[in-house]
């Protein structure tokens, strides 16, 4: 029985043309790009072609994008390195933990914190955002599509607004940037994190956007590299590889979009055919092309992806298990006020690059059998 993934918003795997890019900077071209030899300049033009490759997917200038080890680290850099004590900062209440602990963590040291509801479909409530915003905010960070869902935030009537209120705004883009269009001249916002593995690179690359006349403190002390943000040597392989994943996407995003829509179409559509009593959520908000979070009625997910691990599909559950061992529903479903008739039962489903026609039907012929045995 073949393996079926249908977890990439969890991580995706690295594509050929990316491990066929990064692979002569592990040793052919393995030269420090702070060096003024051959091996040197070598690297350095590596890296800044891949500095250019990430600036032309978002449309942001070259000297407006600082490499970092990825999500976790761009976000904490934003927070960490803008934010003082007494000064406000609001989130939604649907953020990763990459955003949700730091600014937590910062509260301790004098920072406010807002957290924002979302409503049904997962969509910030805009009304309280505004009527939250006071003298002291100092930054909005919002997700531009979430993790769990798939919903795609209204991020440009958020930076629209807040650049009136002179609020700057950080959107964690690591969901969408490789998989929807995303222009920060468009979008208006401050600040963008983007995470390679979540569009092909490796594992521990990412990028931060930073509109050129913001300045941050850095939060790791070194040498300059970066523009003294991130100190450290630089490691090219990986930013080679976070290029080539941005060029990837950049050439065919449109039709790859298409493409994606179509199988959750498919998706969706056998889903129907199997008799089972199911909800999508955030159905009625614009969301992801390859994300699909299913409420599954009176079942427990653990219990699905049981049965779908035994039968080799690869899924994510929407609900968290703690160590008590009784089971809740994810924070995001739990802010989203879903019925947990329908919630203990959700997983996420999430499609990419390699998926195909055949594999969906392969999943839902598998999950047509494990729904039986749970009957």
């Amino acid at each position: 029985m073949r393996p079926l993934y249908f977890d990439y918003n969890a991580t995706t795997p690295t594509h050929p043309q990316v491990m066929e890019a990064m692979l002569p900077y592990f040793n052919e071209h393995f030269g420090n790009p702070g060096c003024t030899h051959s091996y040197g300049l070598s690297a350095q033009k590596a890296m800044q072609k891949a500095r250019q490759q990430v600036a032309d997917l978002i449309n942001a200038s070259f000297e407006e994008i600082i490499f970092t080890s990825g999500a976790t680290e761009s976000n904490n850099l934003v927070l960490q390195g803008l934010l003082e004590p007494g000064d406000e900062l609001i989130v939604s209440a649907i953020e990763h933990p990459a955003i949700l602990n730091p600014a937590r963590a910062l509260v301790r040291k004098g920072i406010d914190l807002k957290i924002i509801p979302v409503d049904h479909n997962g969509l910030i409530k805009l009304d309280v955002l505004k009527e939250s915003c006071t003298e002291k905010t100092k930054l909005i960070s919002i997700m531009l599509a979430n993790n769990e869902v798939g919903t795609i935030q209204p991020l440009k009537e958020i930076t629209s607004w807040a650049r009136e209120k002179n609020i700057l705004v950080h959107t964690d883009a690591a969901q969408a940037t490789g998989k929807i269009p995303v222009d920060v001249q468009d979008l208006g916002a401050d600040f963008l994190t983007i995470a390679g593995h979540k569009f092909y690179a490796p594992k521990g690359v990412g990028a931060l956007f930073i509109r050129k006349e913001i300045n941050l403190k850095p939060i790791l002390y070194g040498g300059g590299q970066e523009k003294g943000l991130r100190p450290g040597t630089e490691n090219i392989p990986y930013l080679v590889a976070l290029g080539q994943a941005c060029a990837l996407a950049q050439n065919d995003l449109d039709q790859e979009i298409k493409r994606q829509k179509e199988l959750g179409e498919i998706f969706l559509s056998g889903l129907k055919n199997l008799d089972i009593d199911f909800i999508l959520h955030g159905q009625n908000a614009p969301r992801l092309p390859n994300t699909m979070s299913i409420g599954f009625k009176n079942l427990r997910a653990g219990d699905v992806i049981s049965g779908l691990i035994s039968y080799e599909v690869a899924v994510s559950a929407g609900a968290a298990c703690h160590s008590s061992g009784e089971k809740e529903l994810s924070y995001v479903l739990k802010a989203m006020n879903v019925n947990e008739d329908y919630g203990q039962g959700t997983i996420r489903f999430s499609w990419g690059r390699m998926t195909t026609k055949e594999d969906v039907h392969e999943l839902l012929s598998r999950l047509k059998i494990v729904f039986k045995s749970l009957a």
